[in-house]
């Protein structure tokens, strides 16, 4: 309807044109807004208050003009110009009950569109370090991130979904010894587990793993593992000294062939946990990404060596640092350390580069609230490199917070006291997680409450949508059980006869379906899809508490009956594009 209101306008920009009350080249695309108020009608345009300084006229006068230009259409049955030059567009009811049929035909294809054809995107999202299981934190980044790549794909885009696996670097380290420590208890050494060492139980399960499988063969005397280690945190000493002395140790001790058989066991073992977890999730990805793949290609080597080349990087005690103060970041940061390891940042850098190299239009990472300082130093390395920064979006999730019986619980990846995504899924169920992890802003904290999201009630948002859903086939059925035809007639058919105002008003809520994907999936806001099918069900719901679907005269029933079949429609697209389901009975 939008759209149609559009070329209405284009045209009789074209006409007043041509009558050279306006330059030819000078005509804008036509800027249209639903009205605010019903008083004002359905759509409003200000393009006489843009137009009226080129065309040198007051914007009430020409939006006169341009009124007097409008083609007929049956789409609108009146305009009028409001304030100091709005032009007010009154949609007529055929417009309205034109949207019914459009919507059974196009099937789940209704609401989408192709405004981002012929570009590429990608979406990177969860990344999460493969250092233990998703906890409900990486929850809310899964669904926010899966949700944006879906609603960026039914606008058109050719959207890649990737997820970077960060399986290098000390982090990934930490967790090998981790295993270890804990396997050589089960050596039956006696082992004073570090500080900053990973203590959940899963890692006593990958231990275990490692011990049934290989008995012995990993053992160490715990005087050897501990001998000349600096003192830990609760001794008087450093724990990142210590975790680092104790992974140089372990290192030593094992040698390369069998350290790395005790990493690649806990990296392996934990990434397929995270790989099954997003499935279960219904997340799904073109690409899982190794970090390590872009150390061994060279491609951290060539960016660092294109930057010292063009004069960002610079020598300092020993270690190598990128100029990005040059960039609007607040200090320089390091690239290579005095021990000639590269960082992450550097890995980063590669990486992005890699992304724009692989001629994506548009790259969106998705990447927890907490790294918000990270944000600039990558967009300043890839200006450095040449590339538009403008290129990256980096989306920021805050933090779920989970509440149970009305008490926050405490989570710690680290000290393994956390809940898990499993969990959470378990606990509340798929749908109603997607659901609420994305029914605000991203960058708004979220308060979970596990409660609410188990109950069958009206408060409980995923519920209230999907019961609209099932009550629309519960009429269906209900006819089938009462032996009453609902065998729908053909195109506009019988539409005349919806004229209450329960119906008006849902039919102008599915008719801005199409706007909110289009809104949601430009700006990245998929609250705004979740926030629209609550105002939806909630009409349903009303019209369901207020009128009879099966009623005696045909026609009013057939009408009736499409109706509803075209909101059990579009609320199963907008489900769908959330990753939630639509029952057809509750």
């Amino acid at each position: 309807m939008k759209q149609q209101i559009q070329q209405l306008i284009s045209q009789a920009l074209v006409q007043i044109a041509s009558d050279g009350l306006i330059p030819k080249d000078a005509i804008p695309e036509p800027i249209i807004e639903r009205a605010r108020d019903s008083q004002h009608g359905d759509f409003a345009s200000n393009i006489a208050m843009v137009l009226a300084k080129v065309a040198r006229s007051k914007p009430r006068d020409l939006a006169e003009k341009l009124v007097m230009a409008l083609p007929e259409s049956a789409v609108v049955s009146k305009v009028e110009i409001a304030g100091p030059g709005f032009i007010n567009f009154y949609l007529s009811s055929d417009a309205y009950h034109a949207l019914i049929p459009r919507i059974i035909t196009d099937g789940h294809g209704f609401g989408r569109s192709d405004i981002g054809a012929g570009k590429r995107v990608q979406v990177e999202f969860v990344s999460a370090n493969p250092t233990g299981p998703l906890h409900v934190g990486h929850g809310r980044g899964a669904a926010y991130g899966a949700v944006v790549a879906d609603l960026l794909q039914a606008v058109g885009f050719e959207v890649h979904r990737e997820y970077y696996v960060n399986d290098a670097g000390r982090q990934m380290d930490i967790l090998g010894t981790s295993v270890w420590l804990r396997y050589l208890e089960l050596c039956d050494e006696e082992i004073k587990f570090p500080a900053n060492g990973y203590k959940g139980d899963y890692i006593w399960d990958i231990a275990a793993t490692l011990h049934r499988e290989n008995g012995e063969q990993y053992q160490h005397a715990a005087d050897e593992v501990f001998q000349g280690v600096p003192a830990d945190e609760p001794d008087g000493g450093d724990k990142e000294i210590h975790i680092d002395a104790l992974i140089e140790r372990a290192k030593r001790l094992l040698g390369d062939n069998r350290y790395r058989f005790v990493f690649e066991l806990g990296l392996n073992t934990i990434l397929e946990d995270i790989r099954d977890d997003l499935e279960l999730f219904g997340i799904r990805y073109d690409e899982w990404y190794s970090e390590r793949s872009i150390t061994e290609s060279g491609a951290v080597n060539k960016a660092l060596e294109r930057l010292r080349a063009s004069g960002h990087i610079y020598e300092k005690e020993g270690a190598l640092w990128f100029r990005s103060t040059d960039f609007g970041d607040e200090k320089d940061r390091v690239v290579e350390r005095d021990n000639g390891q590269t960082t992450y940042f550097a890995s980063d850098i590669a990486y992005h580069m890699d992304k724009l190299e692989r001629g994506f239009d548009r790259v969106i990472d998705v990447w927890g609230a907490d790294h918000h300082g990270y944000v600039p130093r990558v967009k300043a390395a890839l200006q450095a490199l040449g590339a538009d920064p403008s290129r990256l979006d980096v989306l920021l999730v805050q933090f779920a917070n989970l509440y149970r019986a009305g008490e926050k619980v405490q989570m710690s990846t680290r000290s393994g006291s956390f809940v898990t995504l499993r969990e959470l899924r378990k606990e509340v169920g798929a749908d109603a997680a997607r659901f609420f992890y994305v029914m605000r802003k991203c960058e708004q904290h979220l308060d979970f409450d596990l409660d609410l999201a188990k109950s069958q009630s009206s408060d409980n948002p995923v519920y209230y949508v999907q019961y609209a859903h099932a009550r629309v086939c519960s009429v269906l059925r209900q006819a089938a059980e009462k032996q009453i035809s609902v065998e729908i007639s053909a195109g506009d058919s019988n539409l005349e006869r919806l004229t209450e105002e329960h119906e008006f008003q849902i039919l102008k809520t599915l008719s801005r379906y199409p706007e909110v994907v289009e809104v949601a999936a430009l700006n990245e806001e998929p609250h705004q899809m979740s926030h629209y099918l609550r105002e939806l069900a909630n009409d349903f719901h009303t019209y369901y508490n207020a009128h009879q679907f099966l009623v005696d005269d045909a026609g009013v029933r057939d009408a009736r009956i499409k109706l509803i079949l075209a909101v059990r429609q579009t609320l199963k697209n907008g489900l769908n594009l959330l990753g939630v389901s639509a029952p057809e009975s509750m």
